[in-house]
């Protein structure tokens, strides 16, 4: 057996020890051992393996299965700027704690820096971004591979889950031949260890429990990347504290949960009389400016993050930082919930008012609905601009969904081939809201092969011919250079797009068909078209509504 045959068949099959279900694979030739070592793992039935043929695309469809099922996703590509396109999904990996390894090969020591074909340099490739990088170094038939290439794949599977989930990068460099010769004979057997991964790893004893003083005056908030999200909702529902969630934290259902959060942090006055004594942040919020302006105002702000190396304060607001609090149980009056979700019903009623007003297709409807009418068990992936900010504004509490989002570096990059990959990941329907200029960004994620897995997924794709957020932006008051350099319009027919890759595509007409227009099965596209200028004047109505209802409840 050749070294190449022999590195490859012993890396997949630990990854598959370690507990690997699914593996994402960009063709080339120098990663020819691990392709053919991965195709006859699933030819046994052993992995699920996802062939796409742009490395950017295969890198989020992976980021977006290893998101939503929270396990280690493998990731393999050929050497060159193949591996370099894995980057932008690496920095959202990291940014939002989802568990990739990583495997590029690599043209061996005696061919770099030779001008040899496809040759960069690949060590250390994503920098800070990787948890680990490993060089894995060329093979050779000798005593003690085995063992080495083994324990080295286990410690990948764990430094990629704890003690904070992430990517780890493992850079293989192969010798030719890259294909079997025919000689199955090595000096030592390939076999690994009979119950399982050839190194256990065992997460780290989680910190002490941090005690919150009691009292009635305390705020959960829930942003991206939440965990124990339950546990911490309940404890905060028995507190009496409103819980101020963003729609990917998952947290926004039951009686303390509130849905228009972010107008009533918006009225000054509202803000002053409510002043927590005490906010406790899950995950990272970001969404919205006055929720953040809250985090700045707080007497005590206790970040809880499952890793002391890194953990979310984006305003530096924080003034304890535990992996687990205990909220007190306060007994005595509630008028402190009460007030908050008497407001927050007041200017949810206005924002709807406004919302219902007009039978047309608007953006901030579009999430509303959408989201409140999914079937119980659904998946909705959002993208992380414009969409996932409509639903932190509109969303009504409810159960039985999950949201997610790439908030962590918040790109606009490979969110189609994220949603497909969490499409698949997922056990019932799913569902994606993007933007015209994101779903364009990645089209390239709706090349799916014959052999390939396809999703239950609809993608709702709001088409404002350009960058709808920059016009509730500063930049919309220049007119001038505004539409060139931050508008971008573009003349792409989306129905033409969705027939180049054989997908289903159909126009939402009215606000009031979308019920029919996402209903069916498989991969398809609705297209919502809507006017960058009237969504602003739409946003604008909205916030002036809430804000006058927020003030009306005040006024008494």
């Amino acid at each position: 057996m050749n070294p190449a045959t022999a590195l490859a068949t012993v890396v997949v099959d630990e990854l598959l020890r370690c507990g690997m279900t699914e593996v994402v694979l960009a063709p080339g030739s120098r990663s020819a051992p691990l392709a053919l070592a991965l195709h006859a793992a699933e030819q046994a039935g052993r992995v699920r393996m996802h062939v796409r043929i742009d490395e950017r695309s295969a890198a989020f469809l992976a980021l977006g299965m290893a998101k939503r099922s929270a396990r280690p996703v493998a990731l393999l590509c050929s050497s060159g700027t193949a591996a370099a396109n894995f980057h932008p999904a690496v920095v959202e990996a990291h940014e939002s704690g989802v568990p990739l390894i990583l495997i590029t090969a690599d043209r061996p020591p005696e061919l770099r820096d030779t001008g040899a074909n496809q040759s960069i340099d690949q060590l250390k490739l994503f920098g800070t971004a990787a948890r680990w990088s490993c060089e894995i170094g060329v093979p050779e038939n000798r005593p003690g591979m085995v063992a080495y290439w083994r324990s080295l794949i286990s410690r990948a599977w764990g430094l990629a889950l704890a003690p904070e989930p992430g990517p780890v990068h493992l850079n293989a460099a192969f010798r030719e031949p890259l294909v079997p010769d025919g000689d199955d004979t090595w000096c030592e057997p390939l076999d690994g260890d009979a119950t399982g991964a050839w190194t256990k790893i065992r997460a780290a004893t989680p910190g002490s429990v941090l005690h919150v003083p009691p009292t009635r005056r305390g705020v959960l908030v829930v942003g991206d990347g939440a965990s124990n999200v339950k546990r911490y909702v309940a404890a905060a529902s028995m507190a009496g504290w409103p819980v101020l969630a963003e729609p990917n934290g998952n947290a926004r259902y039951g009686d303390h949960a509130l849905s228009s959060h972010h107008f009533l942090l918006g009225v000054p006055e509202f803000v002053e009389r409510h002043r927590p004594e005490v906010v406790v942040t899950l995950g990272k919020p970001g969404l919205s400016r006055p929720l953040l302006s809250l985090l700045r105002r707080a007497e005590e702000h206790i970040v809880l993050s499952p890793g002391l190396a890194r953990w979310p304060d984006p305003v530096r607001s924080a003034t304890q930082v535990a992996q687990d609090v205990e909220i007190p149980v306060v007994s005595g009056d509630d008028a402190w919930l009460r007030s908050w979700r008497a407001a927050d019903l007041a200017a949810a009623a206005a924002v709807d008012a406004v919302l219902d007003a007009t039978p047309e297709v608007t953006e901030p409807r579009l999430a509303r609905d959408l989201v409140a009418g999914l079937p119980g068990g659904s998946l909705l992936f959002a993208a992380a601009s414009m969409p996932i900010r409509d639903l932190d504004q509109v969303m009504r509490p409810r159960r039985g969904i999950r949201i997610m989002a790439n908030r962590g570096a918040s790109g606009i990059d490979g969110l189609v081939s994220t949603a497909i990959g969490a499409a698949l990941a997922h056990s019932g329907r799913a569902y994606a809201l993007l933007g015209d200029l994101s779903f364009l960004h990645d089209q390239n994620g709706l090349i799916i092969g014959p052999a390939d897995r396809r999703p239950d997924l609809a993608l709702v794709v709001v088409n404002n011919q350009g960058g709808g957020i920059f016009s509730l932006l500063p930049q919309a008051a220049l007119r001038g250079p505004f539409e060139r350099v931050f508008g971008t319009p573009h003349r792409v027919d989306l129905a033409a797009v969705a027939a180049a890759h054989g997908v289903p595509h159909r126009l939402l007409e009215s606000a009031a068909d979308l019920p029919k227009a996402i209903a069916g099965e498989g991969l398809r596209i609705v297209e919502a078209r809507t006017d960058r200028e009237a969504n602003a004047a739409l946003h604008a109505e909205m916030r002036n509504a809430a804000h006058l209802a927020v003030r009306e409840y005040l006024a008494g």
